[in-house]
């Protein structure tokens, strides 16, 4: 089975639960499953050539949470090409603000811009209209792990 490291950007709470949610589903279904709170950048490398799922909650301005930002910018600055990796990305937002889900969204663009792999779709969670966002991200993880090799 696969191993995945899910990587957690959350203000409320809310992602970080959805991310504990994924990685119970993962786990049930035979993968090797480790989350990080507040991964660093020799965490994340260590999925390079398995699969890192991305679990973000949107802040301000389409900004990302204080837990990973600090990853996105030591990715952005540091990785560069990095074809070997398949990911995933979970972005819980807000519609009623101007850049609705703006962390996940950019989360995406950079892994695309690196040659990564996004397995399936990202997967946008409105907090406007599903209140509880882990009724919305469980069934899309459990066909996301079915994608997983």
């Amino acid at each position: 089975m696969a191993q995945v490291g899910i990587f957690v950007g959350t203000v409320y709470g809310n992602a970080l639960l959805v991310a504990e949610e994924a990685e119970t589903i993962l786990i049930e279904q035979g993968h090797e499953v480790k989350l990080f709170e507040e991964g660093t950048l020799e965490e994340w490398q260590a999925y390079h050539q398995h699969y890192a799922l991305v679990v973000t909650s949107t802040t301000g301005q389409g900004d990302l949470p204080d837990s990973i930002a600090p990853l996105f910018v030591a990715i952005r600055d540091r990785v560069g090409y990095q074809p070997e990796l398949r990911y995933g990305v979970i972005a819980l937002g807000d519609s009623s603000y101007d850049n609705f889900c703006g962390a996940g969204r950019v989360f995406d663009a950079l892994l695309q811009e690196q040659g990564a792999t996004r397995v399936g779709e990202v997967l946008e969670i409105d907090a406007m209209e599903q209140p509880e966002p882990e009724v919305v991200s469980c069934p899309w993880v459990e066909k996301w792990a079915a994608l997983l090799k």
